[in-house]
């Protein structure tokens, strides 16, 4: 009996985000892709796959953020990885041991909290490699 091979997924799980995203019927889906596409220009090692059904990113296959996609009239972003408490940000919410939050509002709001999220992320990354 000839067994089946089945088709690896890209080492990025890019095309996996990407067929999730195209089904993905969401009030704020275009805010959605526009913080995937800073999260993902903010270093090269940063991968993406679909965690608890919603877009979750990785570096260097470390779990580090997820996306809360019942979240009510915002965009819910979880930084899930330990070292997240110790950044420095003013758009981090919540004193969890061991998470940060932050909120988005609309695409406007997106791009004003751009480049703190990417200062945070930079921060997380250096803080994942020690």
């Amino acid at each position: 009996m000839k067994k089946e091979r089945l088709a690896a997924k890209p080492a990025n799980g890019a095309e996996e985000v990407n067929e999730f995203l195209d089904g993905l019927k969401h009030a704020f889906k275009a805010e959605v892709q526009a913080i995937r596409d800073i999260v993902n220009g903010v270093n090269k090692n940063i991968t993406e796959q679909i965690k608890w059904n919603a877009p979750s990113f990785s570096y260097k296959g470390v779990s580090m953020a997820t996306f809360n996609l019942h979240a009510k009239g915002r965009v819910h972003l979880v930084f899930h990885h330990p070292a997240i408490a110790k950044v420095q940000s003013d758009i981090m919410e919540g004193g969890y041991p061991n998470r940060r939050m932050v909120y988005f509002a609309d695409l406007k709001d997106v791009q004003l909290k751009r480049k703190s999220l990417e200062k945070a992320l930079n921060q997380l990354l250096r803080l994942m490699d020690e």
